[in-house]
C-alpha cells in the first residue's frame, strides 16, 4: 500500500518556486564564517616545497589526529615546512609536521611534532612504495586542507634541487615576470 504524505497547507519553498527563508529576510548562514573551517582556503601551505625540490605527482590523503590537533589547525597553528612523509611497514606516515599546541587545551593536549599517520588507499600505497624507492624521490606535503570537514594532506613525489637549479628556477621566474611587465607597458601606451 502506498504511504501518503502528510498533510501540507501551503507548498514547501523549495518546491514551489518561492525565494528562499534567506531571501524572505530570515535568519541565513553567517557570512563571516572562518574560510579555513568551511574549506575554501587552505590551512597551511609549504611554500618552501617548490623552491626546494622538483614536484612531479601530487595526491590527497587523509590524517590521523587528535581534537586538540584539528582545532589548532583550524586556527592556523600548523607548519610544514621541514615535514616529510615515510613508508614503513606497510603504512604511510608524515613526520616533523609541527602543529602548534591548542591554546585552550588542557593536560592532554597533544605533542606539536608527533609522527602522524596518513590514509590512502591500498593500491596508491602500492604505487607510492615504487616511486619513493628510485634514487632521490621523497614525500612533501604541499599543503593542508579541509575537505567536507576533515583534514586532508596533499602530498607530492619530490626531487630535491641543487642550488644550481635553484638558481635557475629564479632566473627564469625573473625573465618571465620582466617580459610580461615589458608587455604590459607597451599595452599602455
Amino acid at each position: 500500500m502506498v504511504r501518503q504524505a502528510a498533510h501540507q497547507t501551503r507548498p514547501s519553498p523549495e518546491k514551489a518556486g518561492s525565494p528562499t527563508r534567506a531571501a524572505r529576510g530570515g535568519v541565513q548562514k553567517n557570512p563571516h564564517r572562518d574560510p579555513v573551517a568551511a574549506g575554501r582556503r587552505d590551512a597551511t601551505v609549504n611554500r618552501a616545497a617548490p623552491h626546494n625540490y622538483f614536484l612531479t605527482d601530487k595526491f590527497e590523503a587523509g590524517i590521523v589526529l587528535t581534537g586538540t590537533e584539528v582545532k589548532s589547525i583550524r586556527g592556523g597553528r600548523a607548519n610544514l615546512k621541514d615535514a616529510y612523509g615515510l613508508v614503513k611497514d606497510g603504512e604511510l606516515w608524515l613526520l616533523n609536521a609541527h602543529i602548534g599546541h591548542y591554546e585552550h587545551g588542557n593536560i592532554f593536549n597533544h605533542e606539536p611534532l608527533r609522527t602522524r599517520k596518513l590514509l590512502v588507499h591500498s593500491s596508491e600505497l602500492r604505487k607510492l612504495i615504487g616511486k619513493t624507492q628510485q634514487k632521490g624521490m621523497t614525500l612533501i606535503p604541499t599543503r593542508m586542507y579541509f575537505k567536507n570537514g576533515r583534514v586532508k594532506v596533499e602530498l607530492a613525489l619530490a626531487k630535491g634541487k641543487q642550488l644550481w637549479d635553484k638558481r635557475e628556477t629564479e632566473r627564469r621566474r625573473t625573465a618571465d615576470r620582466e617580459a610580461r611587465e615589458a608587455v604590459a607597458r607597451s599595452r599602455k601606451s
